[in-house]
């Protein structure tokens, strides 16, 4: 399980294998959690270093060995804001997804009911349009917040940014802080039936019980990346403690002593494989940073 970040403010050298579901990574030179937007704003305008990483949950990403060089911003436990609308919920970035999920059920508002299938907040779903069973984060955004080296707020519409198939691209060196999303008038019990559904498939299809990131490839068009992977014979493929699932060829896990080195291995030699037997260059899905240790 992925430890909390405990207390706001900064640490220094605090060891990220401890927030992120692969339970690997080096070390992050600071590591800041913020207790309020406010207070956020003011650490992005005194911080003098030019890397600046955001983290959520830990899923979806790989951090290398050697850690961070630089500053990461940890949402987790911080930006935790959930406000109604009428017809709309505004939620900041570190909120997790099944959070937002569930509480929008026990108010009988639909639409948001597949987030509880997507381990991660809500700024890590609208920096890459997560989605599940068919929907995806932007179809229900009404308007984001975002911040800048500076510390500047601003609200966009979802006009200003481009959003695809798991990507979204927007205003340069600005961050999600915060969303308002619209939602319908809906059955508690309807929306927690589905919740549960979403759960269901989730446990029985994927390697809930074991240190993964989600889904490491994207789906090419009009195929899926784990029957690439399955039909290439790669499911078991080892490299050091990270082994393709055998529950699901598109998740790689850490068995206990992997390093990022020996995931970060294993997603190459998977990804040449998959290449040279069907003829598909899988693109990444989760996102690689850090410094080789």
């Amino acid at each position: 399980m992925v430890k909390s970040s405990a207390a706001f403010g900064p640490r220094y050298g605090e060891l990220l294998a401890h927030h992120t579901t692969w339970r690997v990574g080096g070390p992050a030179d600071v590591f800041y959690t913020p207790s309020d937007l406010a207070d956020l704003a003011v650490f992005l305008r005194d911080y003098r270093g030019d890397t600046v990483v955001w983290l959520g949950l830990g899923s979806n990403v790989l951090i290398r060995d050697g850690g961070i060089r630089g500053a990461v911003i940890a949402l987790a436990g911080g930006l935790s804001d959930l406000k109604w609308g009428d017809g709309s919920v505004y939620v900041q970035a570190g909120v997790p997804l099944a959070k937002v999920a569930r509480q929008c059920a026990d108010r009988g508002r639909a639409g948001l009911e597949f987030f509880a299938g997507i381990p991660g907040t809500v700024g890590g779903a609208l920096a890459m349009n997560a989605g599940a069973s068919g929907s995806d984060t932007w179809s229900h955004v009404v308007a984001v917040e975002t911040i800048d080296r500076q510390g500047e707020v601003r609200v966009r519409p979802p006009t200003d940014f481009r959003v695809g198939y798991r990507s979204v691209e927007g205003p340069a060196q600005e961050w999600f802080v915060a969303a308002t999303f619209k939602l319908a008038e809906g059955d508690r019990e309807e929306s927690r039936r589905r919740i549960k559904e979403h759960l269901a498939i989730r446990n029985r299809t994927q390697p809930m019980q074991t240190a993964n990131a989600g889904s490491v490839f994207r789906n090419p068009p009009g195929d899926f990346a784990a029957r690439l992977i399955e039909t290439a014979g790669l499911k078991g493929w080892r490299e050091g403690g990270a082994v393709v699932s055998l529950r699901h060829a598109n998740f790689i896990i850490n068995e206990g002593q992997a390093s990022a080195s020996d995931i970060e291995r294993l997603i190459a030699r998977v990804q040449l494989a998959v290449q040279e037997r069907t003829g598909v260059v899988l693109e990444r899905e989760v996102r690689i940073i850090g410094e080789q240790a």
